[in-house]
């Protein structure tokens, strides 16, 4: 991922936010902003034959703490017309290994329970749900505005990182 992958990203993210069922953000923001969330390491588009973004992963650090700096959130967001096509699939195992090779040992997903496509696709690449949130925040638009929505926290530990 480039800077020059921005717009597509940010369209991405709002095109997931439409949905409802994505996040607890109401606005994509900017590059900028999305820039100064995610962690530099671990960036990744997914892109079609002509070289246009179709989805794009990433990771935030969970806690400015040492003892935190091998666990990190992931997003992964695949453009609509693209799913159910193996993007995520392959994003996802991608920032998976790209994530070891930074030395980062834990990923953590926090997902909507009704999102039952993105927790099955986690758990295919060796999530865990470790929890369920309950009443985490209120949703703020979409389908569900107004209401007190649950999140899953799913939970991959590395085999590779941090074993010794």
């Amino acid at each position: 991922m480039t800077p020059s992958d921005g717009d597509r990203v940010v369209e991405i993210y709002g095109q997931a936010i439409k949905s409802g069922h994505a996040t607890f953000q109401e606005d994509p923001g900017t590059w900028e902003g999305w820039d100064q969330g995610h962690l530099t390491e671990c960036r990744l588009v997914a892109c079609d034959d002509n070289d246009k973004v179709i989805g794009w992963a990433g990771v935030s650090g969970v806690s400015n703490r040492c003892v935190y700096r091998g666990i990190a959130e992931i997003s992964v967001y695949v453009d609509p017309d693209c799913q159910g096509q193996g993007v995520g699939k392959s994003l996802l195992a991608a920032l998976i290994k790209s994530s070891e090779e930074h030395g980062i040992w834990s990923l953590e997903a926090g997902i909507f329970p009704e999102n039952e496509a993105s927790i099955a696709l986690h758990r295919s690449l060796g999530f865990e749900t470790v929890g369920r949130k309950r009443g985490l925040g209120r949703m703020g638009y979409g389908p569900m505005a107004g209401l007190w929505r649950d999140v899953m926290l799913l939970q991959r530990r590395s085999q590779v990182v941090g074993v010794d």
